[in-house]
């Protein structure tokens, strides 16, 4: 018996917006996590976090106090026994569901809570997590999945026959991507806030690394984009896949008219090209662009949204999030909804952790559900890893699967006290200092 004594949350904040990394057409922050710690009457803790891009980390590190009451007591066997009744304690409290519902800061500290329940099962379990979730018994799968409002795009039956299907060839499969690694590609190369020559020089460095995929940032003035899309393609070739990312800047005739300019690069796929909540504007794109891919999904509130891009045939590839939405038992429902509907998962990436994350969701998406790499890769940005216990490995732009017990999700406790703001030593400096939070 494992029983959750106290939820711990602290702030933590990284200066990432001194260098430019992470910057985009939108986004320019510090990138942040709401980290949570589940102390336990055992000699485990449960880590789990969501991300932010700074200033608002607060925001969200106050609405996993809110909640944590649904977890504080409650014992993992218990949770185990009834997921989607734990799941629903949190992402349908009677009050604090106003103020999503099942979206926004409300449902991000659902899923640093649940993704820290998943991290203490696993490491209970003496798995990693992938490892966790492709050997667990269908009939358990299905019962962690919440299928409300969904089943008009697939039923629990439904489920359970792409599960069951899955089990087929695991072992082979298995041993294909341990001595391969798993397909990946990075970003680290065109943030836009990057000058030419940095973007020049990272792009060539990234393809002697053995990076056969990468991601640059587009949405800028189209000129700006071109000219980077030019760079890019003539330092890492014409058969890298090179996907771009608009990080939802256009309007919807205005991203098919740019993507109409920036074709000649041979983009694998547009990512975020409109608002993220527009389904049928990413269909007008997807139609107006195939055979160039609409990938989105990083800031998908829920479920239902994914339902609506994959029923709309809106989209070419989702990206799931490992903690955007409610956690894992909201990313199962995703993954499975993904295979009915025959498009490819590539999870989102990058941030604080999201590698370290997704990395476990794909693999079991690989092994369990999709059992095909066709089209499959996890995003990588060579940011951050250090301060995790468990970092993500790559080879050649491939990860190496983790072997830790857990979700990867637990940080170094130096650099939480060292970047936990505002009183940690990194901040308290800053601030003294007068530089801007």
């Amino acid at each position: 018996m494992t029983t959750i004594l106290a939820v711990e949350v602290h702030d933590v904040r990284f200066p990432t917006s001194d260098s430019a990394d992470g910057s985009d057409a939108i986004n320019r922050g510090d990138y942040s996590a709401t980290y949570v710690e589940l102390r336990t009457d055992t000699a485990h803790v449960g880590a789990g976090f969501t991300f932010t891009n700074g200033r608002g980390n607060e925001i969200t590190c106050a609405a996993v106090r809110a909640l944590a009451r649904h977890v504080t007591g409650k014992t993992l066997e218990e949770i185990v026994a009834e997921p989607v009744a734990f799941w629903r304690s949190l992402s349908a409290d009677a009050q604090l569901r106003w103020l999503g519902p099942e979206k926004g800061v409300i449902h991000m500290a659902t899923g640093a809570l649940v993704n820290a329940v998943w991290d203490l099962r696993a490491k209970v379990e003496g798995k990693p997590l992938w490892r966790l979730l492709a050997e667990m018994p269908t009939a358990e799968l299905v019962a962690s999945i919440d299928f409300h409002h969904i089943t008009d795009a697939i039923t629990p039956a439904e489920a359970a026959a792409i599960l069951d299907k899955g089990r087929v060839g695991l072992e082979e499969r298995l041993a294909l991507i341990t001595q391969d690694g798993f397909p990946s590609y990075t970003t680290s190369v065109g943030w836009l806030g990057y000058p030419d020559e940095k973007v020049r020089a990272l792009s060539r460095a990234a393809f002697a690394e053995g990076w056969r995929a990468v991601k640059m940032k587009v949405g800028g003035p189209i000129e700006d984009d071109v000219r980077r899309a030019r760079i890019i393609r003539e330092e890492v070739g014409p058969e890298t896949r090179l996907m771009m990312d608009a990080n939802q800047v256009w309007d919807v005739d205005e991203a098919i008219a740019n993507m109409a300019r920036l074709a000649e690069f041979d983009p694998y796929w547009i990512e975020e090209p409109t608002h993220a909540d527009d389904v049928l504007g990413h269909a007008r794109i997807q139609r107006a662009v195939a055979p160039i891919r609409v990938a989105t999904g990083e800031v998908a509130a829920n479920r239902v949204i994914f339902k609506q891009l994959l029923q709309a045939e809106a989209i070419g590839v989702m990206q799931i999030d490992a903690c955007r939405v409610g956690g894992v038992n909201e990313v199962l429902s995703e993954i499975v909804m993904a295979a009915k509907f025959g498009v490819p998962v590539c999870p989102h990436a990058g941030g604080v952790g999201l590698c370290e994350y997704v990395q476990h969701l794909a693999i079991f998406d690989y092994l369990r559900v999709s059992a095909s790499l066709d089209g499959r890769m996890v995003e990588y940005v060579d940011h951050l890893h250090e301060h995790f216990v468990d970092p993500v490995r790559t080879v050649s732009g491939r990860y190496v699967l983790p072997e830790q017990p857990g979700y990867s999700a637990e940080m170094k406790p130096e650099s939480v006290a060292e970047y936990s703001f505002p009183d940690g030593p990194i901040w308290s400096a800053r601030l003294a200092d007068g530089v801007e939070a």
